[in-house]
């Protein structure tokens, strides 16, 4: 059954499990994280993280198309300045599709159906194949001076070993989308170890990284 829930379009992908920390400012995006915590202890302060397909973050008319697919993002620490500003922690928690999206005032709301979690055909020989391609993949961007965001301890469970390395992996966003979109575990999977190969044999070609390129952005800003 649909449920209704607070939208905060980001021009990246959230996956359950991911660590989000977020600088609110915008005036819509500051009234949402008001409206959470001034909920009872023991509700779910959540909202709906949704990728930008078109447009951008900042301007209550900067987005003009997002995905269908986002990621509810569970509040886990909040700090509140003086001038109204946030600097929140989330955590990825689980995938919606989004049904309808509502008037825009103060800020988004969609109906969204929470999708569920499948491990699909093969899931355990996949699991193997992805996180041994992934240790080689951040081992050679070590190499090259790189680094990406590791958990301290990868899942052995697929399910949440699929999350974990499509979101720890560097990627474009259209590709990061697909990864979250994928029905199954299995399936997650197989695309993740389609982009790692790609990307191993790009990297075997490099002997040092591009300028720009592999920068951690930190703390996303709506």
């Amino acid at each position: 059954m649909p449920e209704s829930l607070p939208l905060f379009p980001l021009g990246t992908v959230l996956f359950p499990g991911l660590v989000l920390p977020l600088h609110v400012f915008e005036e819509r995006y500051r009234r949402l994280m008001d409206d959470l915590l001034e909920l009872p202890a023991d509700e779910d302060r959540r909202f709906g993280v949704v990728a930008i397909e078109l447009g951008h973050e900042v301007g209550e008319s900067s987005t003009r198309r997002m995905a269908a697919v986002g990621c509810t993002a569970e509040i886990q620490g909040v700090n509140r300045y003086e001038d109204g500003r946030f600097d929140v922690v989330a955590v990825g928690g689980r995938r919606f599709r989004v049904e309808r999206v509502a008037d825009p005032a103060p800020y988004l709301t969609a109906d969204v159906t929470h999708l569920p979690d499948v491990a699909g055909d093969g899931v355990g020989p996949l699991a193997e194949s992805v996180l041994r391609l992934f240790r080689g993949y951040a081992a050679r961007l070590e190499t090259l001076g790189g680094e990406i965001q590791m958990p301290d301890e990868l899942p052995d469970d697929p399910i949440r070993l699929s999350y974990a390395v499509a979101a720890a992996m560097i990627a474009d966003q259209p590709d990061k989308q697909r990864l979250l979109e994928a029905e199954t575990a299995a399936e997650r999977l197989t695309g993740t170890r389609e982009l790692l190969r790609r990307e191993l044999r790009v990297l075997s070609r490099l002997r040092t990284l591009p300028a720009g390129q592999f920068i951690d952005k930190g703390v996303s800003a709506n």
